[in-house]
């Protein structure tokens, strides 16, 4: 308890600090209380006196206990379909990973193409590239399919974190695969679990309407552009030693041989995964099935042919911890949304961007968005505490609401690459001991640069063409 005393402590202040001051006028005592309420539980969730999950139970319940909200409304974000829909996807790729295809399409890629490290990391760059198009979970994707894989090919090239020898092969891939995820997470909207709330916001909001084809196809020009450039800087700035990498390609071959041939298990899990994704690209097209109700379709289908079983997903602790998570801030942020909280904050900002031209007060506003992401380890927590009033703020700025929404979204997933603590899978990386800390700011820094030009020039241009704006 002593430990966290001071964690608790500023927990609590950031909350005091807000009911410290009244209400502004025309908000109500329930609405400021609920946004101190709000700023503690981000707060608890970055300086963490308890884990994240839980510091949001405790937001939830404190909206009761202060009078905020009523009991009914604080729980109402449990039955939001988009919090199920980020369940379901933490539960597609238990199926993922169990049954093994996920390896399996990583050592693919690996034979095919990884006898030399730049192919090396392309193959497993490639491989998180498909996995995302169906697996809404970063964290999934990198620490329990890519990374294992990488850490044994690095081990084959005796490249270890604790010997001297990180720098063989160890620190350039580490690097890599951390980076190129963020771009990938940025590319789909099943890339990460938060791009779907990002979807949710932009639509209540906004009155924009992204699906999953819309998504993928206002982001692959760009993100082709930056998993060129990315990976290029990163071999520059930290290049490895070894540049042939055979061993790599006959290591995948023999694990395949080892797969032996492809299992029902698998061929079912693809046939769910392939159909989820297609009922998700032909919504409001050939059905009105909710994204949501079209996942969890896909797990009752994983059940019924014991792809999956039930104490898989009842065992799956992240899931339900992420479930805790959503359902709670999304809830808190909707109805803070609903209180004038937001248009305040975006005529309060909007003052120091009176009288600039739409273009340059949203390149402030969305670099002040970007770089703000040093104070969040969470792209979540990032995203429910700024998205919705920065989105306000270019509005009033007169920025065509389509152009902001893209760029804020893309931007929500890109500037996770600047530390290690930006999304889940960055302590999962930085964890093995490979990247020293100043050299992965030195490489999250340079690659943001590279990815706001790319994304903030070529983006619009591109999304001008498919007439986003």
């Amino acid at each position: 308890m002593l430990k966290t005393l001071p964690k608790w402590l500023i927990t609590v202040a950031s909350g005091l600090l807000i009911v410290a001051f009244p209400a502004p006028e025309g908000i109500t005592q329930e609405a400021w209380t609920l946004l101190a309420v709000f700023i503690a539980t981000i707060v608890g969730s970055i300086v963490q006196p308890l884990p994240g999950a839980a510091m949001v139970l405790v937001g939830v319940i404190a909206t009761v206990v202060f009078g905020a909200l009523k009991p009914a409304e604080a729980l109402k974000g449990y039955s939001e379909p988009v919090v199920w829909l980020v369940l379901a996807a933490f539960f597609l790729s238990v199926g993922m990973i169990n049954t093994g295809l996920g390896r399996r399409i990583a050592l693919l890629f690996i034979r095919a193409i990884g006898r030399k490290t730049v192919g090396l990391s392309y193959a497993l760059i490639g491989t998180d590239f498909v996995l995302a198009s169906m697996i809404p979970s970063n964290a999934a994707r990198n620490g329990g399919v890519i990374l294992p894989i990488a850490r044994s090919i690095c081990e084959t090239y005796d490249s270890r974190p604790d010997d001297g020898t990180a720098g063989r092969l160890g620190t350039y891939l580490m690097s890599l695969l951390y980076q190129a995820d963020v771009i990938i997470c940025a590319t789909f909207i099943t890339g990460q679990a938060s791009n779907i709330i990002i979807a949710d916001l932009a639509q209540k909001n906004a009155g924009v309407t992204i699906g999953y084809a819309g998504w993928f196809a206002a982001a692959i020009v760009p993100a082709i552009v930056s998993l060129i450039l990315v990976p290029w800087m990163i071999f520059r700035v930290s290049p490895p030693e070894v540049k042939e990498t055979p061993e790599a390609a006959e290591f995948a071959a023999a694990e395949l041989e080892k797969l032996g041939r492809v299992k029902r298990k698998e061929w079912l899990m693809l046939a769910v995964l392939v159909s989820v994704v297609v009922a998700w690209t032909t919504k409001d097209h050939l059905h009105t099935l909710d994204t949501a109700i079209v996942a969890m379709a896909g797990i009752c289908a994983l059940l019924a042919f014991r792809v999956i079983d039930w104490p898989d997903l009842m065992g799956e602790r992240n899931a339900w911890s992420v479930f805790v998570w959503y359902g709670g801030l999304v809830n808190m942020a909707n109805a803070l949304s609903n209180t004038g909280l937001t248009k305040l904050f975006a005529d309060s900002v909007g003052g120091y961007t009176a009288g600039m031209s739409w273009v340059v007060a949203l390149a402030l506003l969305a670099l002040v968005y970007f770089y703000t992401h040093y104070l969040f380890a969470s792209i979540t927590a990032h995203v429910l505490a700024m998205f919705v009033p920065f989105l306000a703020v270019t509005a009033a700025a007169g920025a065509p609401a389509g152009l902001a929404v893209l760029l804020l979204a893309y931007f929500s997933n890109l500037n996770a690459g600047l530390t290690h603590y930006g999304t889940t899978p960055a302590p999962i990386y930085f964890g093995t001991g490979y990247v020293k800390q100043g050299l992965w700011w030195k490489i999250g820094l340079i690659a943001s640069v590279i990815n706001i030009a790319v994304w903030s020039t070529l983006g619009p241009l591109w999304w001008k063409l498919l007439g986003w704006w």
